[in-house]
């Protein structure tokens, strides 16, 4: 199976892990911290939903979206991450005070509707960094990438071990949409991936 084909059933499969996983949460392990220090699980509930409704905006708005015109700047990926991460604090803060799993259940039906979306756009240009045209395509494997690495962090909080049933295609995904981040080698492509996200070492 190409990667262009594998990625969507990659996506799908890491919105099925994140609500799998949520699911087993309880009131203390939602307050528990994960591997992303500055957030507690309830924290990063409310991250998915922020970013996924993040994802449907740079559809919309694209190639003229406020993340194109960000990533347009060409800046490094250190100030690209903190711009994104005051993005997402203010967003954070702005959601309803609702239970983490309400988060979840509203990213996972969010989710499905983006991964919907992009089949008939995935050729066109969603941005551009420092000469590179970043497709919708691309967009699509940053999301896939953003969503397995937080079933990881979610898996780890309970416990458990998290691993994408196609590897591969998550590292694809990365290597097409997220060209401001060097993916560091790995004979492993997970490892490559959690890697690059500064989740190991």
């Amino acid at each position: 199976m190409s990667r262009s084909l594998a990625a969507p059933s990659a996506y799908l499969q890491a919105i099925s892990a994140i609500v799998g996983f949520a699911a087993r949460f309880t009131s203390a392990t939602w307050n528990a911290p994960t591997p992303c220090p500055e957030w507690r699980a309830a924290d990063l509930a409310g991250h998915l939903r922020c970013v996924v409704d993040d994802f449907h905006e740079y559809l919309d708005d694209a190639p003229a979206s406020r993340l194109a015109r960000l990533m347009a700047t060409g800046a490094r990926a250190d100030t690209i991450e903190r711009k994104l991460a005051r993005q997402n604090a203010a967003e954070l803060a702005a959601l309803p005070e609702v239970p983490p799993q309400a988060h979840i259940t509203a990213f996972a039906e969010s989710a499905a509707r983006y991964t919907a979306r992009l089949g008939p756009l995935l050729p066109l240009p969603h941005h551009s960094y420092r000469g590179r045209v970043i497709t919708v395509a691309g967009m699509g494997g940053m999301a896939c990438v953003e969503w397995h690495v937080h079933a990881w962090d979610l898996a780890r909080v309970l416990g458990d071990v998290y691993r994408p049933a196609d590897p591969e295609a998550v590292l694809a995904g990365w290597l097409a949409g997220i060209p401001h981040v060097a993916v560091v080698p790995d004979d492993d492509p997970w490892l490559s991936v959690l890697k690059s996200s500064g989740r190991l070492s």
